[in-house]
């Protein structure tokens, strides 16, 4: 009891107190024998003690948080953690979107959340303004903790968020498995326990004079048989005692709408705002803060490849796992696949198995195993038809058809049934408008995705079919994860697929003219590097030459940006990988890095080609850092003529590099020199590059269909590496014979 503040304990006391003088004057009889004098004292003082006792029970049984006891040793206190819930605006809420609607909006918003509605308000805001509130939202979406946070704010009286004059009852419906409910004798039962006087009376008065904050979570998980009971109990109880605040809480698909004077409202999806919050407060320690562990980890979740990891935080259930996943490895697991099955896993069973829910099973054999197998034919089949919403009709009748060919399944039970339950008792799939479905995150559809393609064998149709388009991105990487020791048919799949991309002589071309200037004798990571780095500042020019032609054709400038945008994305990728590996790997991903700069300085310094009569000033001003450009590129080239290793000794004079970029440096017409003069300048400096690179300008003159080639070349390189990155396990040797073979020209294609 010392623990608690002063103003805590005169909140509830403060409210018990007039109950009970009340009471008193209405007889002295109500505690069973007139009191007076010392009588009415020693009552005063249970009253005051069993406020205090009250206020510490709320905090032990309803303001700590436990949840996967095999991450989570130790609770922490809610009010630590608490992040501010928020409702969505119901009217932006699309009830009657249809599948198209839904597709469309979601595609438009690029961001792979499937919540749409834009208007947000804060959860407490509201409470605190409606008398009758029912919660609504998916598992672990936080309903109980908004919940158990409005009692601890109640606690606190005028001092919380809902300067409330109202004690916090919370009561947990799952409780409710007797036919017979009283839920008066309910409540003071709950009093009886801390110790006030005479519990009966002094909740009757207590309701009577509207002194109770009455909160009912969980309307769900009331066993079937009793849920009509319940229902009809609260709002008889909430007609009869209309003085009292009354805060209900259910998960949306089991919501029958049975509470005429509540109003409705949906817990929306954390946002990044939310999520940063929650991060900041759950890595709270001492240590956490002299380390900067939340800084570190929202970094982590910024980055592009943990898109889908992030898309899980947006439920607190699923953040708090990541978190903890955190908390205990001090990063992201390397290996998404099994990140995601335990994520699935939670929301399958683990969940309500933590909160000890008498769940009737859908029929006696259909276990979640089996469940993951209808759920990734669902995902799968939407995924390669391009959908990610789906009608009730069309959803109900693949379920139907799976259980029609599912041994030993039930013939009565009928695809609505078993669709409810999975909806209501995982929250997997979700209707997003009227009978209108959606699997609960993308991220989830992904990984069911994978599964079907890895438990199915379908790694032919996969690369296939799919390697070039960037919606499947992540079921390529999952496949890597799930298929484990078989990974290395998928890379033998995909690099036999790449190559359909440099069909034409040109781009064989390319190739060649890299692999004969990458050293030999280098291991096979670093002469993927070298050609990486060569391929990269060879796309450079292409892309600078493309500017300063005076050509109109823009869509090849562009898709040479765009296939330039590929080949750093895989110097990236090699520099992430590197990071993790020997030394000399590390030095590789600098000298990589270097090679990016210098191609970014010269497509700055090419801008100046752009010049004309009508935008001249503005351009020479954009133009006007070329110097520095130019001596950033030959600092460059110096640093790498002293250490690089990647290409071979004689190929590029990287020395006499650095000398003729110091002397173009001094030749840079001034501000008022004609266009004519500009573009002479430009030419100069790009082929000044081809001669030093040895690069026929035919190899770097690209058609638009060059273009989107070679990008789509680059593109499923990088794909292969990043599954390889993705994998459980690579065979060192299997990698390296497929790792000399990529950037390549096959044999075959020579001929």
């Amino acid at each position: 009891m010392s623990g608690l503040e002063p103003a805590a304990i005169a909140a509830i006391s403060g409210i018990a107190l007039p109950v009970f003088e009340k009471l008193w004057k209405t007889g002295g009889k109500v505690f069973g024998q007139v009191r007076e004098g010392q009588q009415y004292a020693e009552e005063k003082g249970r009253v005051l003690q069993a406020s205090r006792e009250y206020h510490r029970k709320y905090e032990d049984r309803h303001g700590q948080m436990k949840i996967m006891p095999g991450l989570m040793k130790e609770p922490v206190p809610l009010d630590s953690i608490y992040t501010a819930v928020k409702f969505l605006d119901e009217r932006s809420i699309r009830h009657f979107a249809t599948a198209d609607d839904l597709e469309k909006l979601y595609r438009n918003q690029g961001k792979r959340s499937f919540q749409t509605a834009d208007k947000r308000h804060d959860g407490i805001s509201i409470a605190k303004d409606k008398q009758y509130l029912m919660v609504l939202g998916g598992p672990g979406i936080g309903k109980s903790t908004f919940l158990r946070k409005l009692g601890l704010e109640a606690l606190k009286g005028q001092q919380g968020q809902l300067k409330s004059e109202q004690i916090p009852v919370f009561l947990e419906l799952k409780t409710f498995r007797d036919e017979s409910i009283d839920l008066t004798a309910v409540i003071a039962k709950e009093f009886e326990i801390c110790g006030f006087p005479d519990t009966e009376a002094f909740t009757s008065e207590s309701l009577k004079q509207g002194k109770l904050l009455l909160l009912f979570d969980g309307l769900d998980e009331v066993p079937d048989h009793n849920m009509n009971r319940v229902i009809e109990q609260i709002e008889a109880l909430a007609i009869q005692y209309d003085k009292n605040t009354f805060v209900a809480s259910c998960r949306t698909a089991a919501y029958r709408s049975g509470f005429n004077r509540f109003s409705d409202v949906t817990i929306a999806d954390f946002d990044d705002e939310q999520i940063d919050q929650f991060i900041q407060r759950w890595f709270n320690s001492g240590l956490d803060q002299e380390s900067d562990t939340a800084k570190r980890y929202l970094k982590l979740l910024q980055q592009p490849q943990n898109n889908a990891a992030k898309e899980l935080a947006q439920t607190p259930l699923l953040l708090t796992f990541l978190c903890l996943v955190y908390e205990r490895e001090q990063t992201l697991p390397s290996k998404r696949s099994t990140l995601y099955e335990r994520a699935l896993n939670i929301l399958l069973s683990e969940w309500s198995a933590q909160k000890r829910l008498e769940r009737a099973p859908i029929y006696e054999d259909f276990h979640p195993d089996l469940e993951k197998v209808l759920l990734s034919e669902i995902a799968y089949t939407s995924f390669k038809e391009d959908r990610l919403f789906f009608s009730k009709s069309d959803i109900t009748n693949r379920i139907t058809s799976y259980l029609a060919d599912t041994l030993d399944a039930p013939e009565c039970l009928d695809g609505p049934a078993v669709l409810h339950a999975i909806e209501v008792q995982q929250g997997i799939l979700v209707e997003r408008a009227t009978d209108i479905y959606s699997f609960s995150h993308l991220t989830l559809q992904e990984y069911l995705t994978a599964r079907y393609v890895s438990k199915n064998n379908l790694i032919q149709e996969l690369a296939s079919e799919h390697l070039r388009d960037e919606r499947w991105r992540e079921v390529f990487l999952l496949v890597s994860g799930l298929l484990e020791e078989r990974n290395k048919e998928l890379f033998l799949v995909m690099g036999e697929k790449v190559n359909a991309f440099i069909n034409s002589p040109k781009l064989q071309g390319l190739l060649q003219w890299a692999t004969g200037l990458t050293e030999s004798s280098l291991p096979s990571n670093q002469m993927l590097a070298s050609r990486v780095w060569l391929l990269y500042s060879a796309i450079a020019i292409a892309r600078d030459r493309a500017r300063a032609s005076s050509t109109s054709d823009i869509d090849i400038a562009i898709a040479s940006d765009s296939a330039s945008t590929s080949a750093g994305n895989i110097a990236s990728a090699r520099v992430s990988a590197s990071a993790r590996a020997r030394d000399s790997d590390r030095y590789l991903a600098r000298v990589i890095a270097s090679a990016s700069a210098i191609a970014s300085d010269i497509a700055s310094a090419s801008d100046i080609a752009r010049v004309n009569a009508s935008t001249r000033a503005n351009d020479i001003a954009k133009a006007s850092g070329i110097d520095r450009a130019i001596a950033s590129a030959s600092a460059r080239a110096s640093d790498i003529a002293s250490s690089s290793v990647i290409v071979k000794a004689s190929a590029i004079d990287y020395v006499a590099l650095s000398k003729k970029l110091e002397a173009l440096k001094r030749q840079i017409p001034s501000d008022d020199a004609t266009r004519t003069k500009w573009k002479s300048f430009a030419d100069q400096l790009l082929e000044t590059f081809l001669t030093f690179f040895r690069l026929d300008k035919e190899l770097v003159t690209f058609s638009l269909k060059d273009a989107q080639a070679l990008d789509n070349y680059l593109y499923a390189t990088k794909l292969i590496i990043d599954c390889k990155n993705a994998a459980v396990r690579v065979s060192r040797k299997e990698w390296e014979a497929i790792e000399s073979r990529l950037l390549t020209v096959p044999d075959e294609m020579k001929d």
